[in-house]
């Protein structure tokens, strides 16, 4: 099983060793949506929600959850990041929210898992802060937009419907 990077010889799970690799800038960028119940996403609008302010506290929990990746996602490494940015955009005609993160770090490993565990954890953010009102809510379209940095280069998301500002 040597070609597989995370089994030993054996099958047994390990975490790769990036000891010996040089830190680069690295970058990533996330993306995701939650759509809503129109009631859902009048309250959130009007900033009316019973558990607050449903966007900043979504934008935080992402900050938080991209910080913490490596306890969540198992044989991720503990890396220190230089930068992370989550914003909640209300789009009134997909009545949804569309959540993206920036990620930064001058790392020995990408930081791909971080943008993406932010944007999740804010998209699940959203859903229990207004889970309360409507649970008819789904998420959508939850993606790696863009990285750089490493040995796989330059990534860009090249979907079937790129959406605006992806």
């Amino acid at each position: 099983m040597g070609s597989i990077t995370h089994l030993d010889e054996y099958g047994h799970p390990k975490m790769v060793d990036v000891g010996a690799k040089d830190p680069t800038e690295r970058m990533a960028k996330a993306c995701g949506w939650i759509i809503l119940p129109r009631s859902v996403y009048d309250v959130v609008c009007r900033g009316e929600a019973p558990k607050g302010d449903v966007l900043k506290i979504a934008e935080l929990a992402g900050i938080m959850a991209a910080k913490r990746t490596w306890e969540l996602i198992p044989l991720c490494h503990n890396i220190r990041i230089d930068h992370v940015e989550v914003r909640c955009e209300l789009d009134e005609k997909r009545s949804g929210i569309r959540v993206t993160s920036d990620v930064s770090a001058r790392e020995v490993t990408g930081v791909e898992m971080e943008a993406l565990t932010a944007v999740t954890v804010a998209l699940l953010t959203i859903y229990d802060m207004c889970k309360g009102i409507d649970k008819g809510m789904y998420f959508e379209d939850i993606h790696l937009v863009e990285k750089s940095g490493g040995k796989s280069g330059h990534y860009v998301w090249k979907g079937q419907e790129v959406r605006e500002g992806d």
